[in-house]
């Protein structure tokens, strides 16, 4: 029962994922970080099979970094955002395909604005202002449809995250717990308590 939300607002995005691992009906572990940073202005949360998670999140910081090193320059969240959604629709149809979605937040320090994108395990990438995944997404969606606000301060993103959290926690029928909360902006990636 994973859950993950990420929103956007002035200047910022923020993205927080649940910390507990479970397979079944039985808690693994209560403080795996859910959120990779892939650059120093690029960050993705995933869910989904366990194993496939944490590998593909791998792959994706690896080449990422690779990228970086061989260019002398960072990957934009647009165009990793891309080739994010170009690997997975390559293994979707290899004979072993990642059951992984992703919220891919950044910002572009060449045009100053936050991104965010939503990707599903086929592939499927869109550009949104706010996003969630997992059981608590039927829930996140709708209180973030009312209460976002893309010209929103950090603390009044905060405030919408939060509603989001306790209205999981309060409506879930098992509660995810502890969240790891991660933001970043033009000073970068920064993990913040909420």
């Amino acid at each position: 029962m994973e859950t993950s939300f990420a929103l956007t607002g002035k200047g910022y995005v923020i993205v927080a994922a649940d910390t507990t691992a479970a397979r079944s009906i039985v808690k693994m572990q209560i403080d795996q970080d859910k959120i990779k940073e892939l650059s120093p202005h690029l960050l993705m949360a995933y869910s989904g099979e366990p194993g496939d998670t944490v590998q593909f999140a791998e792959f994706v910081e690896r080449n990422i970094r690779l990228y970086q090193i061989r260019n002398l320059y960072p990957l934009r969240p647009a165009a990793a955002a891309s080739w994010i959604r170009r690997s997975l629709a390559e293994f979707l149809r290899s004979r072993n395909p990642y059951s992984v979605n992703l919220l891919l937040g950044g910002y572009d320090t060449s045009s100053h604005t936050p991104n965010l994108y939503w990707i599903d395990y086929l592939g499927t990438v869109v550009e949104v202002p706010f996003a969630a995944h997992g059981y608590g997404s039927y829930f996140a969606l709708s209180l973030l449809d009312r209460y976002h606000d893309p010209e929103a301060s950090l603390e009044e993103g905060l405030a919408a995250l939060k509603r989001c959290i306790n209205e999981v926690s309060k409506r879930l029928v098992v509660d995810p717990g502890k969240y790891k909360v991660k933001v970043v902006d033009k000073d970068g990636v920064r993990e913040v308590e909420i």
